[in-house]
């Protein structure tokens, strides 16, 4: 299969893919997500076989009104209404009752929820409208692999293997969309994002919860991130957690006999001695940069096989930090440079 690439001016060529049956890789705020129509069993089994992505992980729902959410799920609750109007379009993944039969197992994981998110990229929702279809959407990437933040991470992990991908230049936001679970009682975040805990708590008046658990071997996940390995690069990465540290994990690879990877923020870069082994990424000047280029900074050294080991800064656990530090000890595998 000839994997072509779109730019915005031809969305109803990708549009008709889509409508087809064909998955087509699609920019959001976040990251590039892959795109299937979400009415289309057969075409949704090939997102999973595209990517090599468990069948039990659910799909989240791309749309591009309240509508087509209202078309799928049980009646949208005050609350859910609320974050619609301070959220939508934008990084906030909500996950609803559903009426019955209303989607195929294969987007749901056999649960009677699903998620939906409102993407906030122009690119996209005229994508979906002219599909008039709503789209599942899970990272454009090879299953477990740093996300996709550039058309051309998309290209690399999925050429041959889908119809198009539109292409509208990098992500601004870097990290996937916060998932909120409205299906229970409380409110509950299932993967942290750019919308945080203390702005969703300011919209609707209640505690959100926060401690949502790794589902077990056993357990359907309702979200995306909860269960399998995700994000991570070839090489083993090292969690650098204070600045204080970086001395000692700097002269830590001096001494290792290959090459080695260093992603920081330009001050780390700036006022440490960075070793003649180590080749440095620059996360920029804060969480909001560093959080827009961490799967940048894995995959391009994922593309530089020499390099076994990468060290990368931490940051504080609050904010746009959670969702950071989320995705990072997932890369990881939560080990921290030893000092």
């Amino acid at each position: 299969m000839e994997t072509k690439v779109f730019k915005p001016d031809e969305i109803p060529a990708a549009a008709a893919l889509l409508a087809a049956g064909e998955l087509v890789a699609f920019p959001t705020e976040t990251v590039y997500g892959l795109g299937a129509d979400a009415t289309n069993v057969d075409a949704v089994k090939q997102v999973y076989r595209a990517k090599g992505r468990p069948s039990d992980n659910p799909l989240i729902v791309h749309v591009a009104d309240v509508a087509t959410v209202e078309r799928f799920a049980m009646p949208l609750s005050e609350t859910a209404k609320k974050l619609i109007k301070a959220f939508w379009p934008g990084p906030l993944t909500m996950i609803f009752k559903l009426k019955p039969n209303a989607l195929a197992t294969e987007v749901t994981g056999g649960l009677q929820t699903a998620a939906f998110r409102n993407p906030d990229n122009a690119a996209t929702l005229a994508l979906i409208r002219a599909a008039k279809t709503p789209v599942v959407g899970p990272s454009a990437n090879t299953s477990g692999k740093p996300s996709p933040t550039l058309a051309e991470h998309v290209y690399h992990d999925l050429n041959g293997k889908i119809a198009g991908i539109l292409d509208d230049g990098p992500t601004k936001v870097g990290v996937e969309s916060t998932v909120l679970d409205l299906s229970t009682d409380q409110p509950a975040i299932l993967r942290p994002g750019a919308i945080t805990p203390e702005a969703i708590e300011a919209v609707i008046g209640m505690p959100v919860q926060t401690e949502a658990h790794h589902v077990g071997a056993t357990e359907v996940p309702k979200a995306p991130g909860m269960k399998y390995k995700h994000y991570a690069p070839n090489a083993q990465v090292y969690i650098v957690d204070r600045s204080e540290d970086w001395p000692q994990a700097l002269a830590w690879a001096a001494q290792q006999d290959v090459p080695m990877g260093v992603m920081a923020t330009d001050a780390i870069l700036n006022q440490n001695q960075i070793p003649s082994n180590c080749e440095r990424f620059s996360l920029g000047t804060d969480i909001q940069s560093a959080s827009q280029r961490l799967f940048a900074g894995l995959r391009h050294f994922d593309t530089e096989t020499e390099i076994k080991d990468i060290l990368c800064q931490a940051f504080e656990n609050k904010g746009l930090g959670l969702a950071y530090m989320n995705r990072l000890n997932k890369s990881a595998g939560q080990t921290h440079f030893s000092v």
